[in-house]
């Protein structure tokens, strides 16, 4: 009963970290089945994406900081759009006004409502970090990732070389999360592999409902190819180092805690 108790407190305060997501696919879904007239369906996403940001911060169920993190992963999502969608890597195809080299703003939103979920699940599990490496080491490690996505176009890609050194890096650290009065603890690693494979699954549901396009869906849509798995896996890395750099720095400004340790705070 304990167990099961557990799991629904679990399940319970994962769906309110996914709120932001949730609202999205139910977007896609909505403007995929009702058009409005005079409005383009990536305006009217695009629409949808403001108002639930605002509505977000105004009823506390994100704060400033956090509004500031999701801004960076808006713009570090958006340039990688750009820069994807203009190399044929996938396509929107559907007209918009609020389209910028073929990119709907819209886009930026998908990638923040990942750093939303992250940001949301950090305080809502009261996760902690231990043994986090050295911050040249894992930032260096986000930037070079983040290049990789750009670079593999032109030399070889080095997702796998640094998918190793990720495994040598984060080794020995581990993230441990609250539900209820009980601690949990896993290898961050894990939790990245775990957090890349339901965005995949994600990632399914957006291009089913029109999101996006990959080329091999352009005339019936497919699955998207398991090795999509790996691009979310190395994103989710970025996405957590990032806000975990950034609460280190917040941290650093209060009381002094244990050095080799990031909490919420």
């Amino acid at each position: 009963m304990h167990a099961i108790k557990q799991l629904w407190r679990f399940g319970m305060d994962q769906a309110l970290s996914c709120v932001f997501p949730v609202i999205i696919f139910a977007t896609l879904a909505f403007t995929k089945l009702v058009a409005i007239p005079g409005i383009p369906r990536y305006d009217l996403i695009l629409i949808i994406c403001l108002f639930t940001q605002f509505m977000m911060v105004w009823s506390g169920l994100e704060t400033k900081d956090e509004l500031k993190v999701i801004c960076v992963f808006h713009l570090i999502g958006l340039v990688l759009e750009l820069y994807k969608v203009h190399m044929g890597s996938w396509s929107y195809p559907e007209e918009g006004w609020s389209k910028i080299g073929g990119v709907p703003l819209y886009s930026g939103f998908m990638y923040a409502s990942v750093a939303s979920y992250i940001c949301q699940a950090w305080r809502r599990f009261d996760l902690a970090i231990y043994n986090w490496p050295y911050s040249l080491f894992a930032f260096g490690l986000s930037v070079l990732i983040y290049l990789n996505f750009f670079t593999h176009h032109y030399m070889v890609d080095l997702r796998w070389v640094l998918t190793v050194l990720l495994f040598v890096v984060f080794w020995t650290t581990i993230v441990s999360y609250k539900v209820g009065e009980r601690v949990y603890r896993m290898p961050l690693i894990l939790s990245f592999l775990l957090i890349g494979f339901f965005i995949w699954v994600a990632e399914n549901i957006s291009t089913f409902l029109g999101a996006w396009t990959y080329p091999n869906q352009e005339h019936k849509w497919e699955l998207v190819h398991l090795s999509k798995i790996s691009s979310w896996f190395l994103l989710v890395v970025i996405s957590v180092i990032i806000v975990a750099q950034l609460k280190e720095v917040k941290r650093t400004r209060l009381p002094k805690a244990s050095d080799q340790t990031i909490s919420k705070s």
